[in-house]
């Protein structure tokens, strides 16, 4: 009998142990640090296609303005409001454990403007405050592209790939609000 109430103590003691690492984990992953996986090739030569790369999810945890050329994973579901049960529901250590695939959703971009600034196309380049961009990661110059003018609204940020000319971006599907930025690539 005593031997019985032992081993139910241990499983209970690693179960204990096990429930609160992956609780530890899914909040580390929710609120610090997440793993995404780079689809398609928007971000050549920067980033591959199926590349593995880290955010730092503080800057979504805490609402604050990424700086010009950070590369950031984006929410591009901008026409709907984030929440948190969003953030806890495409956690990818939980949708791994569900046997789901990481959401096509994410897409990794670099920011370009920012709230307040003027972005101009035009003679096939890109202006930033009436200031020609100097890009030299980009993969090649922009071809076909209309003249335009917008101004990036309050917290909202611009977004746009490396591959300027295989990209789906802020050029397709608008401003970025600041609460669909998931993080800031760290490595």
């Amino acid at each position: 009998m005593r031997s019985d109430l032992k081993s139910v103590k241990k499983i209970w003691g690693w179960t204990k142990t096990l429930g609160i690492s992956l609780s530890l984990a899914m909040l580390v992953n929710i609120f610090v640090l997440q793993p995404f996986k780079v689809n398609g090739q928007s971000m050549e030569p920067t980033l591959q296609n199926d590349e593995r790369i880290y955010v730092s999810k503080l800057s979504h945890t805490f609402s604050y303005l990424p700086e010009y050329n950070d590369i950031v994973v984006i929410d591009s579901r901008v026409n709907r409001d984030r929440t948190l049960k969003d953030d806890i529901l495409e956690n990818p250590l939980l949708m791994l454990a569900m046997g789901k695939s990481e959401a096509k959703t994410f897409w990794v971009k670099r920011v370009i403007g920012k709230p307040g600034d003027t972005l101009e196309f035009k003679n096939e380049s890109l202006y930033r405050n009436g200031q020609p961009l100097n890009e030299p990661y980009i993969k090649e110059k922009m071809v076909d592209l209309p003249d335009a003018k917008i101004v990036i609204p309050e917290n909202h940020v611009f977004v746009m790939g490396d591959n300027r000319n295989n990209s789906d971006d802020s050029r397709v599907i608008g401003v970025i609000p600041l609460d669909h930025i998931m993080g800031k690539k760290l490595f």
